[in-house]
């Protein structure tokens, strides 16, 4: 525990002050040097930067990731002894983890001798898992892929470079430089307030509490507290601490999350298919515990083991144990809150995003322990844990129902199935919130419902609230844009009737072909960097590109290439690039959009839109999310 809080502080300090930049302080080489008739060496290389050092390959148990080479594919090959490392390696006391280490500066060599017996067939396939560290901080855990050949030219043997894909223009040309010099982009790159980000997790505290496993342990909890104290100041100091101890696990789960996936992998994570498919599972599971077909509690054991545990202990310790059995114990109404907060928040930019919405979630449920502890006469106010709390959990179940559906659209669009077209999806989210809005006036009934169930004035209220909303969205079956929802609705294209003519539909999904017609026609060019899980881009499209002045400039002024990064549909010929001193497969057609918005534009959010000459040079600064029309025609006119 006090290895990976340590690993935590040092991830962290890099955290706050880069705010999401990328450091890359070792460039990696590889080589293979043919050595004798049937032998030859696999030479890694890796070059350090000044102040940063790079763990060796032996490091003792609970101390940092040392560095691991793997050979994952080795055709007509093998190995002929151990690694070898020439490279000086350094060795101290480092007091963050207690221990000896020993780490590589500057530079490191690795030699890996293997035999075969025809080179013209030998191939190599691996990666190095590497980290590196400074005086103040370190980077978590990274992977460098490779892939090496030999080829044999003129009796000589060289080492086969990465496949890159053949272009027949200049379309492809890094332009970083040039769109710089006209200025920062405009918008917000599709980033998400840490402000808005932490209020949206305070909303999900506050949501959590009105929960069966969390409002009955408030009085409860409350009063063990005050009873395990000689007086009560000490107990209302203790309940303190314990909204306190709360906070601390919530923020170190999002910390943890973000120091393992890292932040641009939580980002994928967010549009990943099989993700999405996932988490649309785990949803529909909860719902239907949630409407009392059974119930998920996590294992009996683990919380009765903390429980003792803080029995046994004393001071913060103890304190600390209790707040780890409420986490566990909320769990199966808890988890589903925290879930989609999470993927929510991976994708908006920031790589503090998990531990600010956590910090939200955490301090809206400490809060009442706090408050309740320091005014113990409250508790006597509290309404009585029963029927009531039944029905907010089978509220939260409509809503997570719905909510699973928005995932699932995301996967389907990614890979093309059509089956959860714009108003199929519409159609199920009428039919839900019209069943929530029954239940609400107590028309509809589950097991755990008490007999007499009455409906409140605040039922009545929900439940016009959820009508309305299924009216609302009745129109949209025939194409209305319903601009309330296109964050989470599959866009208009996929909808087979639709009345709807307002929307705007890009030219071209292909970069080089629309690059080619602009050129042809002489036309300058919009590119939209999307995404089909890309929320804001579907609110740009809604709200922004239905505008006429927009519309009409972007129908008959510019080539519009919209470019999915998330698409699934495999390439014909995959291939591999170098980027950054790391070979990167390109396997799908979302890899080539993602890689030549990175390479190009020097970008990697979504919504981003750059404005090119039909030679591919930019016109204009970069755009990203403003969902104020007037500023969209503003760039599109150059003022």
């Amino acid at each position: 525990m006090k290895k990976i809080i340590l690993l935590t502080i040092l991830f962290l300090s890099v955290i706050a002050v880069t705010n999401a930049q990328i450091y890359e302080p070792v460039k990696w080489s590889q080589e293979l040097k043919v050595t004798g008739e049937n032998t030859a060496n696999i030479i890694i290389k890796a070059t350090i930067d000044e102040g940063w050092h790079l763990y060796g390959l032996n490091l003792p148990k609970d101390g940092p990731v040392p560095t691991s080479i793997v050979f994952e594919k080795m055709d007509n090959a093998e190995k002929a002894g151990n690694i070898q490392t020439p490279s000086k390696l350094s060795k101290a006391f480092d007091a963050n983890f207690d221990m000896e280490l020993n780490w590589y500066v500057n530079e490191a060599v690795f030699i890996q001798p293997i035999k075969f017996t025809d080179a013209s067939k030998v191939s190599v396939k691996g990666y190095v898992e590497f980290m590196v560290c400074n005086d103040e901080s370190c980077l978590p855990p990274t992977k460098n892929k490779f892939t090496l050949g030999i080829k044999v030219e003129k009796a000589a043997v060289v080492a086969a470079q990465p496949q890159e894909e053949k272009k027949t223009s200049d379309y492809w040309t890094p332009v970083i430089d040039e769109l710089h010099n006209y200025g920062s982009s405009e918008g917000s790159a599709g980033t998400t307030s840490l402000w808005l980000i932490f209020l949206g997790g305070l909303v999900g505290g506050f949501l959590a509490l009105f929960t069966p496993c969390v409002w009955p342990i408030i009085p409860m909890t409350v009063s063990f507290f005050l009873k395990r104290s000689n007086n009560k100041r000490k107990g209302r100091r203790d309940a303190v601490l314990y909204g306190f101890a709360i906070i601390f696990i919530y923020v170190f789960l999002g910390i943890l999350i973000t120091l393992i996936f890292g932040a641009s992998a939580l980002n994928s994570l967010s549009t990943n298919a099989i993700f999405n498919l996932l988490f649309f599972a785990l949803l529909v599971v909860f719902a239907i515990s949630f409407f009392g077909a059974f119930e998920i509690t996590l294992p009996a054991s683990w919380s009765t083991k903390l429980d003792a545990k803080a029995d046994s202990t004393a001071g913060f310790i103890s304190i600390l144990f209790m707040a780890f059995t409420l986490v566990l114990v909320s769990f199966s109404c808890t988890g589903p809150i925290i879930g989609t907060l999470l993927v929510q928040v991976s994708s908006s930019g920031s790589i503090l995003a998990p531990a600010v919405g956590m910090l939200g979630f955490a301090v809206a449920l400490s809060i009442p322990f706090s408050l309740f502890a320091l005014f113990p006469s409250w508790l006597k106010s509290l309404p009585r844990s029963g029927g009531w709390l039944n029905s907010v959990k089978v509220v939260l179940a409509f809503l997570e129902l719905a909510l699973a559906f928005k995932f699932f659209s995301v996967a389907d669009l990614a890979y093309g199935w059509r089956i959860l077209d714009r108003e199929v999806f519409l159609a199920i989210w009428i039919v839900i919130f019209i069943l929530l809005g029954m239940y609400l006036l107590g028309k509809l009934r589950f097991s755990h419902d008490s007999e007499s169930k009455h409906t409140s004035v605040l039922g009545v209220f929900l439940a016009i609230i959820s009508f309305a909303f299924s009216v609302y969205m009745i129109p949209g079956l025939w194409g209305a844009p319903l601009k309330a929802i296109s964050a989470f609705s599959p866009p208009l294209y996929t909808q087979d009737f639709n009345l709807y003519n307002n929307e705007v539909h890009p030219k071209f999904t292909d970069y080089d072909q629309g690059m080619a017609f602009a050129a042809q026609e002489k036309l300058p060019v919009v590119v939209d960097f999307t995404g089909f899980g890309c929320v804001n881009c579907r609110k740009m499209e809604a709200s922004v590109w239905t505008d006429p002045k927009v519309k009409d400039l972007l129908k008959n002024d510019f080539v519009l290439i919209s470019l999915f990064v998330d698409d699934k549909k495999p390439l014909a010929e995959p291939y591999e690039v170098v980027e950054n001193g790391k070979t990167v497969s390109i396997e799908t057609v979302g890899d080539k959009w993602s890689y030549l918005q990175r390479s190009k534009f020097g970008a990697n959010a979504q919504p981003f839109y750059v404005m090119l000459d039909n030679e591919g040079k930019p016109l204009n600064k970069a755009y990203a999310f403003d969902e104020n029309p007037e500023n969209f025609v503003k760039w599109l006119e150059r003022k």
